[in-house]
């Protein structure tokens, strides 16, 4: 189904302009009238991280005439695997001047707004109300759930994209013409199911692939021109190298949206159980190198187990511990295991994984089990920079 064309052109081209998008004004389907609406679009592009990278560049090289980028967080060297509009030049400053930098490198005559914040129930009304389109590339379902409310409450069309070790999904919401976000996913996934990428990993490569699809769903509702995928879910399999298009139909048991939510509380980090579990049972790295230092010496005695995959450990790892991935855990196949007679301390990379194990450990009758707050992120970072981080 085709769709009126998202915003009015610009008056005019300048000769510049004219030149630089000469090879978009010779497609007839786009032609002087798509560039001068391009010229004229606003867009917010939510995170200048994987995803950004690509689509800013691109919607940059496109000629839309207004970026807006938001990010609060600053270029990691871990960053540049995939988030290819940040350099080794960017370590340390924030995302989102280092991308209206870039930017600014691909086409100086994009206008780009930074919005250095973290976008949230208090500003992404108003934000929205800036722009004609947003490109929604978070890798959290908070952000996630707060962009599509915010975005049926004001009307306006976003593309979404999510990327996962090597698979994408990508799909066009706009509630006044076709399903939102919810009617994918009516909740979120129990804290905890589904890792984030900074634990499970991302084929670089894959951002460029999905980002561009992003991309190109924008230039198609900004211009008017082809089947936009409202109403359709893409999937992406680059293992596969395979494209699937699903159907995507309103939830007629979906509750209408009449306001923003706390979606912090909604998504839930960790489990009620982990987070109960924790409570009083939580180990900082500091005190954890005195425990060692004193098993080293025979004044105490525990098991340390580190609940992460095989892989990360190959990266870092807390000296004297050993490996139970929390899978082992759910399964039940650790449980059993587990020394009755010594003291149970477990970690993972943040602690979260670790919080949620506990509760298990807990569960099966070992109520002097601890967790490491921070995990092995916190014991690199204070005790052991040595080692390498992730």
């Amino acid at each position: 189904m085709a769709y009126p064309p998202l915003v009015e052109p610009a008056a005019e081209l300048t000769r510049e302009e004219v030149h630089r998008y000469s090879r978009h004004l010779i497609i007839p389907d786009v032609g002087m009238a798509g560039q001068k609406r391009l010229k004229n679009a606003r867009v917010l592009v939510i995170g200048a991280g994987g995803l950004g990278s690509p689509a800013l560049l691109y919607l940059a090289a496109a000629g839309v005439g207004t970026l807006g980028v938001i990010d609060f967080d600053t270029v990691d060297e871990s960053n540049l695997q995939r988030q290819i509009i940040h350099g080794q030049s960017d370590i340390g400053k924030s995302k989102a001047i280092s991308a209206k930098e870039s930017i600014a490198e691909v086409n100086p005559l994009v206008n780009v707004v930074v919005h250095e914040t973290r976008l949230d129930n208090d500003n992404v009304m108003d934000i929205f109300a800036q722009y004609d389109l947003i490109l929604d590339g978070t890798d959290n379902f908070a952000t996630r759930y707060l962009v599509n409310d915010a975005a049926v409450l004001s009307n306006k069309p976003y593309v979404w994209g999510s990327i996962f070790r090597f698979e994408g999904q990508v799909s066009v919401f706009w509630a006044e013409h076709g399903p939102q976000y919810r009617d994918l996913y009516p909740s979120p996934p129990p804290p905890g199911m589904v890792p984030s990428c900074a634990e499970g990993g991302v084929l670089g490569v894959l951002c460029a692939s999905i980002g561009s699809i992003m991309v190109t769903e924008a230039i198609k509702l900004i211009t008017g021109i082809g089947e936009p995928l409202i109403g359709r879910l893409m999937v992406y399999d680059a293992l596969e190298m395979s494209y699937k298009t699903l159907k995507l139909r309103r939830d007629p048991a979906g509750e209408p949206i009449t306001g923003l939510i706390d979606y912090e509380s909604f998504c839930g980090a960790i489990t009620d159980e982990a987070a109960a579990a924790q409570v009083g049972h939580t180990l900082s790295v500091k005190q954890l190198e005195e425990m060692l230092n004193e098993r080293d010496s025979r004044e105490r005695d525990f098991v340390l187990i580190d609940v992460r995959e095989q892989v990360e450990r190959e990266i870092n790892q807390i000296p004297g511990s050993i490996l139970i991935p929390k899978g082992d855990f759910q399964t039940g196949a650790a449980l059993a295991d587990l020394p009755q007679d010594k003291q149970v301390v477990l970690y993972c990379k943040t602690g979260v994984r670790s919080a949620e194990v506990l509760a298990m450990v807990h569960d099966a009758g070992l109520a002097d089990a601890v967790h490491v707050g921070g995990g092995v992120s916190a014991w690199v970072s204070q005790i052991d920079p040595s080692q390498a981080s992730y």
